[in-house]
């Protein structure tokens, strides 16, 4: 049963889209302000977004719950307002409607977004760029035999590059492959997924910006140079 976290400021509202769901086979609460929302939100497998919160405005909600984790996002407002829309799905929401939804609707439009995220890299294969080791099949990465705890789409964006590590992966593609989505060029998400996966190898060379285009994996050369033994070094 996949639990959905409902973010409502009015009651009456959020305890009918919490009736709704669980008629229709999932595991649903609600919460009524943004900041509860950035806590309870580690114990769900969907989230329900309003964009009109008491107290934190819904788009930044959005972007922190994106660069925080890749849990699948529904952004929802009262006000037939295209602009609020698009500013919801460049803050990393994967849907975002007007609130004129039933509630037949309601449960399409979840789990089709579950089951988009559910989807993983299109290869199986598993890549070797030693000392890192990439495995699709147990979605394992390990940096000299250690493992490297990631979330779904680090692997993703991860496995990404380093199956096209000699060249440059633009930042529209690693958002249409990684994302689903064609709203990445000027929005912070990849950027943020690579900082973060920059920290956990322990090294910023593994993954390079490329300015203006997008980014590449470099590899340490299998040679006695003095920059391969630097580069071993850091990672």
């Amino acid at each position: 049963m996949r639990n959905v976290l409902v973010v409502e400021r009015e009651t009456s509202a959020a305890d009918a889209m919490v009736r709704d769901l669980r008629r229709q086979g999932y595991a649903a609460r609600s919460v009524g302000t943004g900041a509860h929302a950035l806590h309870a939100y580690r114990e769900a497998d969907l989230v329900l977004l309003s964009l009109e919160l008491p107290d934190v405005d819904g788009i930044e909600v959005c972007r922190t719950l994106r660069a925080a984790s890749d849990i699948p996002l529904i952004a929802f407002t009262r006000r037939d307002d295209e602009l609020e829309r698009v500013l919801a799905l460049k803050a990393g929401a994967d849907d975002c409607v007007a609130q004129t939804w039933g509630f037949r609707e309601i449960g399409a439009r979840v789990e089709a977004v579950l089951r988009r995220s559910r989807r993983g890299p299109a290869h199986s294969e598993a890549i070797s760029l030693r000392p890192l080791h990439i495995d699709p099949r147990t979605r394992e990465v390990r940096l000299r035999d250690r493992l490297i705890d990631v979330t779904s789409k680090e692997f993703e964006l991860l496995y990404l590059l380093a199956s096209n590590h000699e060249t440059v992966v633009s930042r529209k593609e690693l958002m249409s492959k990684v994302w689903g989505s064609d709203w990445g060029p000027t929005s912070r998400t990849i950027d943020t997924h690579v900082s973060t996966l920059r920290a956990k190898l322990g090294c910023s060379r593994w993954i390079v910006t490329v300015r203006g285009v997008g980014y590449r994996m470099a590899v340490a050369r299998r040679s006695p140079e003095p920059a391969e033994a630097a580069f071993a070094a850091e990672v």
